[in-house]
């Protein structure tokens, strides 16, 4: 359904207003098998909110609206992320090879060993073993969820990775939406019926950066251009950062505050009015902008590198996060 929803908006060039909602139809079979299935709805509550809800809370309907609210994120925030040769499939590479070796720690595999942290807080990793199911630690429940997880993300890291030889700059094949709507989708579905979506959602994390700062133009405060995608100069076959003007409008006081903000953090550059001192122009609120913006103008390939390092950074940061702090907020091994 993904496939045919997000076939459908390269046909008819849906608008970003109504392209939401999509992934929320496509989850649909999603959330009846799951329902179907009676799978829980109780959430473990972090350590330090237990004294006040207790060490389980029931979500009922709302848990099915936070995997609804997941699925269109997982969709929509490698869409917005993209516009340059390779960019949405290579961030789809690099979640699926960390969900994978999420998944192969919680394998049997015959042999163990232990990975130190240079933490206090923890003794380490310890993987393996065919007595403790790696990080499942015996739970053959683990070890079927996970398994259920390598069974969809292996073919397709397989064919992410034969469509990347293709979409690498320069592009002979183009995602379209088609392609972010199949790879988000195949990363809600492991990650619900797997039930570790906390950890999906930290292998998101340069996804996640990049929607809260396109917040302001997604929701109408800044002008949102059709393409946000930077601006090639064919005199030097470079990127240069794309840029928004407030041409019909006036920006609002909060819109001004938000940008200001954004400027004194180094994430966007403005152009002010001579006449009035207001804000005329911003370079658009993405985060490949801002790449060009703090490290210059770039080839195509060199930004999608650039992207993909960023990528990479995030999942090792997932890890140790997940891994190394999770005890600091989860008891035992629900993490």
């Amino acid at each position: 359904m993904a496939t045919m929803l997000g076939f459908l908006d390269d046909v008819f060039d849906i608008r970003w207003r109504h392209k939401l909602p999509i992934p929320i139809i496509a989850c649909i079979p999603l959330l009846i098998v799951y329902y179907s299935e009676r799978g829980a709805t109780d959430v473990v509550v972090p350590i330090p909110l237990r004294w006040l809800l207790g060490t389980l809370i029931n979500l009922g309907p709302l848990y099915y609206v936070y995997m609804s609210l997941l699925s269109t994120f997982c969709t929509n925030s490698i869409n917005i992320l993209a516009g340059i040769n390779g960019s949405e499939v290579s961030q789809a590479v690099v979640i699926a090879l960390s969900v994978i070796l999420n998944d192969l720690l919680y394998l049997p595999w015959a042999f163990g060993f232990r990975i130190p942290l240079p933490l206090h807080v923890t003794e380490g990793v310890k993987v393996g073993g065919v007595w403790s199911a790696g990080m499942a630690y015996g739970s053959r429940i683990l070890v079927e969820r996970h398994l259920l997880s390598l069974y969809f993300m292996l073919p397709l890291l397989g064919a992410c990775l034969g469509f990347m030889y293709h979409n690498w700059y320069p592009a002979r094949a183009f995602p379209g939406d088609t392609l972010c709507y199949v790879t988000g989708m195949a990363f809600a579905v492991v990650g619900i019926q797997a039930h570790f979506s906390k950890t999906l959602l930290l292998f998101f994390l340069p996804q996640i950066f990049n929607f809260v700062l396109s917040c302001p133009q997604l929701f109408g405060l800044v002008p949102c251009p059709r393409h946000r995608v930077p601006r090639f100069d064919p005199e030097t076959q470079l990127l240069h950062p794309s840029r928004a003007e407030f041409k019909e409008k006036r920006p609002t006081a909060l819109a001004s505050f938000v940008l200001r903000v954004f400027s004194a953090l180094g994430l966007v550059e403005l152009s002010l009015d001579e006449r009035t001192g207001e804000i005329a122009q911003t370079t658009n609120l993405t985060i490949l902008n801002v790449f060009l913006l703090r490290l210059g103008p770039m080839r195509e390939d060199s930004l999608t590198r650039v992207l993909i390092a960023t990528q990479v950074c995030g999942s090792l940061v997932a890890f140790f996060v997940r891994y190394g702090l999770a005890g600091l907020v989860y008891d035992g091994n629900r993490r």
